[in-house]
């Protein structure tokens, strides 16, 4: 890399910084608590994992209770859906049998969930800032927490640059 690169990978990310183009920690701790928030009012225990724009968990949050298996789980979540820029849920259906993207699970490491809980969170530029994986409940439950936390972070957080 040349001296003029670097200025410019360096500028970017300031640019990133300033614009609330990154996951804040403050906003992972802000949308796992709305999430484990909502797990509580409908009565399970789950993991909450925020990452960042990379995947690299921001924020994990265990419910007292929860399942140990759900650690993995929430962080895959979250890293699949920045990692493949889509819902675990719309994953799912690409990733069965004779679909097109079949095995992708068996990729990344064995990092990659094929079933619902995870969101990518997308910023108010219009940029993958980060992933949300949530697991503990059923398919169903994990799925409709990750749709709650991905309008919580639409409505309360991305617009406030989280």
């Amino acid at each position: 890399m040349n001296e003029n690169e670097i200025r410019k990978i360096v500028s970017d990310t300031v640019e990133k910084l300033k614009a609330g183009r990154e996951m804040t920690l403050t906003g992972a701790r802000t949308l796992s608590r709305a999430v484990m928030k909502e797990a509580e009012r409908i009565g399970i225990k789950v993991v909450v994992c925020v990452s960042d724009a990379a995947g690299n968990p921001k924020l994990l949050e265990s419910m007292d209770g929860a399942y140990i298996a759900s650690v993995d789980v929430a962080m895959g979540k979250a890293y699949t859906v920045v990692a493949l820029k889509m819902s675990t849920s719309k994953l799912k259906a690409l990733a069965q049998p004779g679909a097109e993207l079949y095995g992708v699970q068996f990729t990344n490491g064995g990092r990659i969930v094929v079933f619902g809980g995870g969101e990518p969170l997308v910023g108010s530029t219009g940029d993958i800032i980060g992933g949300l994986g949530v697991s503990g409940g059923s398919e169903a439950q994990d799925t409709a927490l990750a749709d709650f936390g991905k309008s919580f972070f639409e409505t309360e957080l991305a617009e406030k640059d989280n």
